[in-house]
């Protein structure tokens, strides 16, 4: 795996303030008086601009959020029934059973332990619940849980339950929709032009699939990216554009956290200032989705978690991510109280 993990350099061009000015009154432009979307090239050449004006960004990022999407913030909790054996060889993850890590696989959560996720996860004031497995896909005794425990927990909660069992089938999308999946989280983590080099046991192609499938299944998309793997700033633009074609109605931000045992174990993580900067471009990139705070916030972002709610972030997943341990719900709660966020469920047409 390390074999195909490459150094890939970030361009170190970076605009000048007096041009870099122009080109954010163009995109405020663009995209508060016209009510349009920027093309990938005005977004790469945002990317560009200098590390100064990044707090610039982030406050247009604001701006677009708050005018395409609303003040409300949407909380969500997840739940790890089944953790660890995965057979996939994502280099960043240290639930794959091809590397030597500290996490092993467990056995399938019982219902009862899922339903007490649920009730600790509705007492933070969460509209959320994602039930969330480390398998290439489901097989059929997953399935049959999966149809079991969703409208269980939905009844006896009245949560949203999102689910993420990687890759799926035709059948098996109609099936998830059918028991009341509110949303499915599948990620294409990045982008196409660089995904051979983090995964090798299933391609960017069968992610593209399902994601299709879901959408198609009648369920909402959720479909994230993990920034900081090596990959070039031309290809996080790239995958803006790509994600845009999948047009998933809830796309997760992750960092990554890198995990020992992983090919990625040494590679050195994203400053804050550049995780500000490219929440700002996913949200400028896509202006109306759920644009959500997920893993490696904590560690990437540290003091600056606040200044990345106002650039673009409107949902936060709350307490213990799979493998790592996020803050505690009641610190993202008070911080959401200090910004004047209000929480409540985002309603957003598939």
């Amino acid at each position: 795996m390390s074999s195909r993990i490459e150094e890939n350099q970030m361009s170190e061009t970076k605009i000048p303030s007096e041009n870099g000015l122009d080109l954010l009154e163009h995109a405020r432009s663009r995209m508060l008086d016209d009510q349009e979307s920027l093309t990938l090239d005005e977004l790469s050449s945002l990317s560009e601009l200098d590390e100064a004006l990044v707090p610039q960004l982030a406050q247009l990022a604001h701006e677009v959020r708050l005018d395409r999407c609303g003040d409300l913030v949407e909380i969500e909790g997840i739940v790890s029934v089944k953790t660890g054996g995965c057979t996939e060889d994502c280099a960043f993850c240290s639930q794959s059973s091809q590397y030597d890590t500290t996490v092993k696989a467990t056995a399938f959560l019982d219902l009862e332990e899922v339903m007490q996720a649920a009730t600790e996860t509705l007492e933070t004031g969460a509209t959320e619940f994602c039930i969330v497995l480390a398998v290439k896909g489901p097989d059929e005794k997953i399935m049959r849980k999966l149809e079991e425990i969703i409208p269980a927990v939905a009844k006896k909660t009245g949560l949203n339950v999102s689910v993420s069992a990687g890759i799926l089938n035709q059948d098996q999308a109609k099936r998830l929709a059918q028991v009341g999946t509110h949303r499915y989280n599948h990620n294409l983590e990045t982008a196409r032009s660089f995904f051979s080099q983090i995964v090798s046991t299933h391609s960017w192609e069968q992610r593209v699939e399902t994601c299709n499938l879901v959408t198609q299944a009648g369920m909402g998309l959720c479909c994230g990216v993990l920034l900081g793997m090596g990959e070039t700033t031309a290809q996080r633009i790239e995958l803006i554009g790509q994600l845009r074609e999948v047009d998933p109605i809830e796309v997760p931000i992750n960092f990554l956290n890198p995990r020992p045992g992983t090919p990625l174990a040494n590679r050195e993580r994203l400053s804050a200032i550049e995780a500000i900067r490219w929440i700002a471009l996913f949200r400028l990139g896509l202006p109306s989705v759920i644009l959500k705070y997920a893993g490696g916030r904590e560690v990437t972002l540290g003091e600056l978690q606040a200044m990345g709610m106002t650039s673009g972030i409107n949902s936060l997943i709350v307490g213990n991510y799979l493998t790592t341990l996020g803050r505690s719900p009641q610190e993202d709660l008070a911080m959401l109280e200090e910004l004047s966020m209000p929480v409540g469920a985002l309603a957003v047409a598939i």
